[in-house]
């Protein structure tokens, strides 16, 4: 088990996050907090969907779940 304060605990969460602003939310301009919400629900919808990721053979995540 690690230490609580291990920098690399929150390593995956991080990276989402991190795709989540860069390609998404700087791309937009928001008046206000609910339609951030909308658009993140929006940007997890395409990225579970339709987005494909090399490490998963380009599938989507999706596809992956249905293999399984």
């Amino acid at each position: 088990m690690r230490r609580k304060e291990n920098c690399r605990d929150n390593a995956i969460a991080e990276s989402y996050f991190k795709i989540i602003k860069y390609e998404w939310l700087n791309t937009f301009k928001y008046i206000s907090s609910e339609q951030i919400s909308d658009s993140i629900a929006e940007y997890i919808k395409w990225f579970n969907t339709k987005r494909i990721h090399s490490s998963l053979g380009y599938s989507t995540p999706l596809e992956i779940k249905a293999y399984k």
